[in-house]
Formats: C-alpha cells, sequence, structure tokens
C-alpha cells in the first residue's frame, strides 16, 4: 500500500496585518486512491475577511491535475498524484485590499511535501507455457533475435500450496483461494455468499477482482470452442491448474455448453453489453478468455445468468493495483509490478508475427533508450487494464491517461481503441496454434442482432487469427459474433533494469539486511561471506539508472556492515551485492 506523507512549512508574509491568524493543511497524512488526494485548507475566520470587501486568490504549484474550490473558511484542494510519485507544492493565499487600495496586504504561503513511499509489490503470474508456436503449430523456441517468432515469454511459474482444508494458497501472489467452487450461483448470491462462508478458520473471503481471478489462468489449456457436445472431456484441459482446483466443464446434459465454466469477478463493467445489459467481468476458465457477462440473460437464457464464485481472501489493494510513473522519456514504469511500458503504441496495425518482429526492430534501434523489449504475456498486458475506463463512459480507453493510445473507427464507425497483441498463443482444440491472444483496450465488439456493439467490454481477452483476412468474418466469429481483426496494435513492455536478474536466487545466498527501509536516505547495509572475496555494491533506481557503484575491497568470511547514504531522492531502488559469481539483489525504499 501506498503512503503519501505530507510535511508542511508555514511562512506568513504580510505587508499589513490586521489580525492574528493560522493555516492548517488536512490531512498530515494521506492514502492515494482512484481519485487521488484531496487536501483541506482551513483558515482561521478572524483572518479571513469578507468575500464581498477583499476577495481572496488562491495560487497553487506546480499545477498538476490540481482543481480548487472555496468557500468563506475553506479551501479544498484536489490533487491528482495518478501520474506523479513526489513533488513540493506551495499554496499562496492572498487577500488584495478593497478596489480603492487593491495593495495586498496578506499573504499566507504554505509549503508541503509530498513524498512517495512504496512499501509493496505484486507478482504478475506467469502463463506456464514453455513452448513456443509459429502460426500453426509448436516450434523450437528461437533464441536468435533476427528468427521470426522470436520473443514468445512465459514469465515467473506459477505455484501453489493446497492446504489440506478446503483452500490454496498462490505462492507468487500470497492470494489465498477456496478450491472447490462449488454450484453455480447469480451475480448477487455472489456476492453476498463470500460473507457466510467460514473456510480453512477464516471468514474474511470476498469475491476478487478481475486481475485476482486472472492470476489463475494458464495457458497450457486447449480452447474448446466449436467442439461438438457429447466431444469426450478426456480429451480437453481447461486453463486453470487441475492438480489444485476443482474444475466442472459445462453441463450438456442440462443445457450449458461445454465451454460454460465461467467464474464471476466483483468488477462490474463501467459500460453496457449486449443490448445495454449491466454486465460484470469474468474468466472462462474452459475456454481461456475474459469477458463481460451480462447479470441476466446470459448463455442460460432469461433470468438470472449463473456462475461459477471462486472466493478469496487477501489484501484488497494488494494484486492488480498499478501505480504508474511517468518518466519523462516516453516509457512508464508501473512501481507495483516493476515493468517499464512504452507510452506510445506501435501505431499502425500489424498481425501477429509482424508484432514480433516489430518489436524485435525497436530492440535493434535501441529505442527509447532499451534493447530488451518484448512483447507482453496475455497476462502482463491486462495487468495494465483500468476497469474504471472505457470509451462509453470516459470517452478514453480502459488505460491510465498517462498512457497514449492510437484511435481508430470500429467495425459500427465509431471513434474507439485497438485491441492490443500479447505474445501468448492460444491453443485451439481443432485450429491447433492458428490463434493468439489480445486484450481489448476499447469495446470489445461483436455482430448480435443484426448489429454491431461491444459484447464483452473494454479490458475483455479475446483472441483473434494469427494471419489471414479479416474480410473473411464480415459478422465476426462465434455465438457473439466477436469481431475479427487479426491485425492489432502492440504496446512493448521490459523488466526494469536492475543487473542481475531478481528473479534468478544465488547459488550462494548472501543474506541481505538493509536497515532502516524505509528510510531517509542514510541506511546500513548488512550482509554474510562464507570466505574471504572481494566484494561489489551497486545500487540502482527503478529505471536503471545507476545511483552508485562501490568496491568494497576483500573482506574476510563473516557478518559484515557497510553505511551508505543516498541524495537521489524520494523512490524504490535496487541494491546489488556481487561477490565472486554470486550475486544477490534488494528492494529498498527511500522516503
Amino acid at each position: 500500500m501506498k503512503h503519501y506523507v505530507m510535511s508542511f512549512l508555514f511562512i506568513l508574509l504580510s505587508r499589513m496585518i490586521i489580525a492574528q491568524g493560522v493555516i492548517s493543511v488536512n490531512p498530515s497524512s494521506s492514502q492515494i486512491n482512484a481519485t487521488g488526494v484531496n487536501v483541506t485548507i482551513l483558515l482561521d475566520s478572524v483572518l479571513a475577511p469578507p468575500d464581498t470587501v477583499n476577495p481572496m486568490t488562491v495560487n497553487i504549484g506546480p499545477s498538476l491535475g490540481t482543481s480548487v474550490t472555496r468557500d468563506h473558511n475553506n479551501i479544498y484542494a484536489t490533487f491528482d498524484f495518478t501520474h506523479m510519485i513526489s513533488g513540493v507544492f506551495n499554496v499562496d493565499v492572498v487577500f488584495p485590499g478593497p478596489p480603492t487600495n487593491p495593495v495586498i496586504y496578506l499573504t499566507i504561503s504554505a509549503a508541503f511535501t509530498v513524498t512517495d513511499t512504496v512499501t509493496s509489490s505484486w507478482t504478475i503470474v506467469g502463463t506456464n507455457v514453455i513452448k513456443c508456436y509459429d502460426t500453426v503449430q509448436v516450434i523450437t523456441c528461437p533464441i536468435d533475435s533476427a528468427s521470426p517468432f522470436f520473443g514468445q515469454t512465459n514469465g515467473i511459474t506459477p505455484s501453489y500450496m493446497n492446504n489440506g482444508d478446503g483452500t490454496v494458497t498462490d505462492l507468487r501472489t500470497g492470494l489465498m483461494w477456496q478450491r472447490d467452487p462449488g454450484s453455480k450461483t447469480s451475480y448477487i448470491n455472489a456476492l453476498s455468499g463470500a460473507s457466510t462462508l467460514t473456510l480453512g478458520g477464516y471468514n474474511d473471503w470476498r469475491l476478487p477482482t478481475i486481475k485476482e481471478l486472472y492470476s489463475l489462468i494458464e495457458y497450457t489449456g486447449t480452447d474448446p470452442s466449436g467442439v461438438p457436445n457429447g466431444t469426450s472431456l478426456s480429451l480437453l484441459t481447461p486453463f486453470i491448474d487441475t492438480n489444485y482446483f476443482v474444475f466442472h466443464y459445462g453441463d450438456t446434459t442440462s443445457g450449458y455448453r461445454i465451454i460454460d465454466s465461467q467464474y464471476w469477478s466483483c468488477t462490474e463493467y463501467v459500460s453496457t453489453t449486449m443490448g445495454k445489459n449491466h454486465s460484470v467481468f469474468g474468466v472462462n476458465f474452459a475456454d481461456g478468455r475474459i469477458k463481460s457477462y451480462p447479470r441476466q440473460g446470459g448463455s442460460q437464457g432469461s433470468g438470472d445468468t449463473k456462475q461459477y464464485a471462486q472466493y478469496v481472501r487477501g489484501e484488497l489493494k494488494g494484486y492488480g493495483f498499478n501505480h504508474f510513473f511517468d518518466n519523462g522519456d516516453s516509457t512508464v514504469t508501473d512501481q507495483r509490478t516493476q515493468l517499464m511500458w512504452s507510452k506510445e503504441d506501435c501505431g499502425y496495425k500489424v498481425n501477429w508475427q509482424e508484432a514480433l518482429a516489430w518489436v524485435q526492430m525497436k530492440n535493434a534501434q535501441h529505442w527509447l533508450g532499451h534493447y530488451d523489449w518484448r512483447l507482453p504475456t496475455s497476462k502482463e498486458l491486462e495487468s495494465i487494464v483500468d476497469y474504471s475506463r472505457s470509451p462509453s463512459t470516459t470517452n478514453s480507453a480502459a488505460i491510465d491517461t498517462v498512457f497514449s493510445c492510437t484511435k481508430i473507427l470500429n467495425e459500427d464507425h465509431q471513434p474507439d481503441y485497438p485491441y492490443y497483441w500479447a505474445s501468448t498463443t492460444h491453443y485451439n482444440y481443432k485450429l491447433a496454434a492458428r490463434y493468439a491472444t489480445y486484450v481489448s483496450f476499447g469495446r470489445a465488439m461483436g455482430y448480435m442482432n443484426g448489429t454491431w456493439e461491444d459484447v464483452h467490454g473494454a479490458g475483455a481477452q479475446r483472441s483473434d487469427p494469427k494471419q489471414g483476412d479479416s474480410l473473411a468474418y464480415p459478422y465476426g466469429h462465434g455465438p457473439e459474433g466477436d469481431a475479427i481483426r487479426i491485425y492489432n496494435y502492440v504496446r512493448c513492455v521490459r523488466n526494469v533494469t536492475y543487473p542481475a536478474g531478481i528473479d534468478q536466487p544465488s547459488d550462494d545466498p548472501l543474506n541481505i539486511n538493509i536497515s532502516p527501509n524505509p528510510s531517509h536516505g542514510y541506511f546500513i547495509i548488512t550482509y554474510d561471506l562464507r570466505q574471504e572475496q572481494r566484494v561489489r555494491i551497486e545500487c540502482y533506481s527503478t529505471s536503471g539508472v545507476v545511483i552508485f557503484v562501490s568496491d568494497e575491497g576483500i573482506q574476510s568470511a563473516g557478518r559484515h556492515k557497510s553505511a551508505k547514504t543516498i541524495f537521489s531522492g524520494a523512490g524504490v531502488y535496487f541494491l546489488k551485492i556481487i561477490v565472486g559469481t554470486a550475486t544477490d539483489v534488494k528492494k529498498f525504499v527511500i522516503l
């Protein structure tokens, strides 16, 4: 959780003071939230003259996303820290004299510093795909960046623990899950059911957000779309690890399709789908997609849509919450996931193979100062969706406004935003590796009831053919007529540069400790040496800038201390200690 700490210094400047007054700012500390940080400046009523006699002006700088309203005694300033992690702000409250003598007779200035104290992050779980594909089938993974289809990635391998009490712990995210979702239920009952559930000795269960729920998906599954009812389920593989979670395909004897294994999240779509239906995002672990499902009248016809509810427990604002920082160089770093993204997209449409090649072309150009860009996995790409936005409700793409998105016209000739390719292949039972995943940051269009409309919501994850002609699909594809575009857009990603991969633990752990952490710039590093060795300490910012390099010389075996001071400002840093062939990395925070 991020805490924004505000410290204040007040200076009273006056050319004519008619009464002693005070100025204060609340709150003295705050947590960032979806609407920013609200600061209220209070003026003593004796100090503030009547508005009709002495109009008051308020100057706030730097004015970054700031709005100000006021009444006689209070000033309400809302600061939008969406694109900034720290800064110094000045507030000047100015009281001019009457019109006959407009000289300023009183100015009160307040200077306050907002400091980012990032103390938590979250891990995007990988897709569990260890194979590589061309446009049809499995291939040997290319090792040369100039080779076709180079750049398919997996991410961190999923890891679970069955607790033996009906719960499963995700060892990557720290979230604890209900193992068996039970029977299908309506959305309203899914929401209320969490409060009555006691499982594993816990009663703080809740319906997951869409990002939490999507963390469970694994693209080792096989999409059964198009498979006729009656197909042996033993030939199919779901998109969730059935070694740990109970899973059921749709019961065809009860009128469901094989693919009807959708799960509710608590993330409601901010617009509507399928004929103005209020809908809720969910994951289908049978066919490997995110869609926004109508609360009523779903695939089962009229009445409440019934789907599975897999409850979760853990930090409510942990997994899936972003903190974007504009690096000022056309890159954006999510300080919660330690991924750096290109601020701009590719600007034109490409098919899947061309998307992979476009990224490698940019690497060859050392684009934006880096040469290790890649096409994101579907789960990485979904991690930057902002589900509070949509073209219909915010007139924007479903992504934070720190990013830029190319504008397009959709199938209904509406201004809209693109689908973006992921590197993840979407394997199909009948079509093999001919499809790849994408995330829709605009409307997820489909052709239903003779018209094009948003059928699955901005933020949906679906799939497109890797090659072909979109004109061959004039009315889309599938039961909701999913728009088939084939040519989509690209947004690059890279791991934040800190030499020595943080996901590659040392063979000789150094037991690094940094204290205090967080600190105000001065801290002590302690570490263990098993034998006499030369020690080198390096420090990097989240954008890969070298902060310092220190050769500690040859040191004897045992526990060692090294005191350091950083003057580079508040933020998250990475400390790298190199001892012979052993390397350990530690994250720390400066307030």
